[in-house]
């Protein structure tokens, strides 16, 4: 299964914010949609960063209450790991446990279309395993 299968299923919606958004605004989009992380997108569209529930929780540790008053940009991480659509479901596994980040922008064409968090990708990977269990339990049985 492909990247783009998962944003087939899931679509193409992204939450984003703009630089100057402060974190209050942050974690009410968080909160509101239900997700993890919110990218940052200039009034151009252009991907600049994404914040996550876990650069909020490192903002508190680091910086108490004062993080309240940072901005998008201030506390966001610019050091993007992305993937295309093309790719397998597989190589997003990889790609997270290697960076150690739990979502990733999607780009085709250094275009944003979508973003897959690893919950998508477990997902997907436990279809991908229930359709190779019953591809066997059809072959054993002589169905194939």
């Amino acid at each position: 299964m492909s990247v783009a299968a998962i944003l087939k299923h899931k679509g193409h919606d992204v939450a984003s914010v703009s630089p100057g958004a402060r974190v209050p605004e942050i974690v009410q989009t968080l909160s509101e949609r239900r997700i993890g992380a919110v990218l940052v997108r200039d009034a151009a569209r252009q991907l600049l960063g994404i914040v996550s529930e876990r650069d909020v929780v490192r903002g508190l540790a680091r910086d108490g209450a004062a993080v309240l008053d940072m901005t998008a940009a201030q506390l966001m991480t610019s050091n993007l790991h992305t993937i295309t659509p093309a790719s397998s479901v597989a190589d997003a596994m990889q790609r997270m446990t290697d960076s150690r980040v739990r979502h990733l922008p999607v780009l085709e064409h250094d275009e944003l279309v979508g973003l897959i968090s690893i919950g998508d990708v477990v997902l997907a990977r436990l279809d991908e395993q229930a359709l190779e269990v019953d591809n066997l339990k059809a072959y054993v049985a002589g169905n194939m």
